[in-house]
């Protein structure tokens, strides 16, 4: 997927932060997650995204859906118009973990897609028939 040059390109170092003012109850977390890490030389986004997942699961799960218009329409932006770094992150570090069946008690992944605006539905379902065995990659990443 290719991001329209006349939106200014979302890069690695913005993303987390613009996921944090999205979803300002991941806040702490996303805290927690830079201090654990701060020896790093780069923070490992992916795991922080899986963090992300778990916390929107949760949210689900309490029936607090406040945020998900926003964190949503993030992630669509993401996908439209993220350096590819980006693009891959919120699919593969965040999306493929909220497909996760492993992760849901009282919710399903399913639970989501009602918020997954195109080119992120699209990503979603490239990862379904990657997952199923009927396609060699994970399209648009």
């Amino acid at each position: 997927m290719t991001s329209d040059s006349s939106q200014p390109l979302i890069t690695r170092e913005q993303m987390l932060p613009l996921f944090v003012d999205a979803v300002p109850s991941f806040l702490r977390s996303w805290q927690a997650f830079v201090s654990d890490w701060q020896a790093e030389p780069e923070l490992p986004l992916y795991l922080a995204l899986g963090d992300l997942a778990c916390h929107l699961i949760d949210q689900l799960s309490r029936g607090d859906i406040t945020h998900f218009p926003a964190v949503f329409g993030l992630v669509e932006r993401c996908h439209a118009h993220g350096d590819p770094y980006v693009q891959e992150a919120v699919t593969i570090g965040l999306l493929e973990d909220l497909q996760n069946p492993n992760l849901h008690v009282t919710t399903a992944p399913s639970d989501f897609e009602v918020w997954l605006a195109p080119r992120s539905k699209a990503a979603w379902d490239s990862l379904h028939r990657f997952w199923a065995g009927e396609a060699p990659y994970v399209r648009g990443v």
